[in-house]
């Protein structure tokens, strides 16, 4: 394994911890065969990168041992959210066969939390996801880890994230509240259900707290608002 990376975590919020227990929760009541889990969204800026390392760090909080993948080559945030000080090689340069698995998996001060950082930007990240490599990656990583969370680009503005969730069991699309068309998810939903993927179910983010809602919701002072887990509907 690659040396290990410092992360600078946000201050804990209360609620906002209390969302991601509530997420999962609903994700561990999926059953024993959904452990590699998709996040994706249907445009950027939705808060989709957030919400997916929230929970993988949460679940590895909780003992579980996770692996977190960026599979985001074109544009990774991962990096400057929290303030990697350090150059790391990535998938693209594992997926592109310029180091091992054990150079690409890298160690975090979050006990439990391992992560795979996106590389170097590539003129051809559809075709590198494509490759067979990946797919062992994930299957290898089944072996180790309790869960593997990925990020994907938005499977609304490009193909990778299709490509990814044939090699997951399951899929969480995030929304932001009252900026995503019913037309557009329906869209996303589609896609993934074409590429064989299970939808898993829907993480509402950037719910207006002052409107109040049916659903159980937390506010979270970091801007991404609330999040409804329906982790058990498909």
């Amino acid at each position: 394994m690659s040396k290990e990376v410092t992360l600078i975590l946000p201050p804990s919020n209360y609620k906002f911890d209390e969302a991601m227990k509530t997420l999962r929760t609903n994700l561990i009541f999926c059953g024993s065969s959904v452990r590699t889990v998709m996040f994706t969204s249907t445009q950027p800026n939705e808060g989709k990168s957030e919400v997916a390392f929230s929970l993988a760090a949460s679940m590895a909080q909780m003992g579980k041992k996770v692996l977190f993948v960026d599979t985001d080559i074109r544009k990774s945030v991962l990096l400057n959210r929290y303030h990697l000080s350090v150059e790391v090689p990535g998938l693209s340069e594992y997926l592109s066969g310029q180091i091992s698995k054990e150079d690409v998996v890298c160690e975090t001060n979050v006990e439990n939390l391992h992560v795979i950082f996106a590389g170097t930007v590539a003129p051809n990240p559809a075709e590198l996801l494509e490759e067979a490599a990946f797919g062992r990656l994930l299957e290898e990583a089944r072996a180790e880890y309790d869960y593997i969370i990925v990020d994907t680009p938005p499977v609304g503005t490009v193909i990778d994230g299709a490509i990814v969730g044939k090699q997951c069991d399951g899929v969480a699309i995030v929304a932001e509240s009252g900026a995503v068309s019913y037309r557009a998810l329906q869209k996303v939903k589609e896609q993934m259900e074409r590429s064989g993927c299970r939808i898993l179910g829907v993480v509402l983010n950037k719910v207006n707290v002052n409107k109040g809602s049916y659903y159980n919701t937390y506010y979270n002072k970091y801007g991404y608002g609330e999040y409804y887990g329906e982790a058990n509907k498909n």
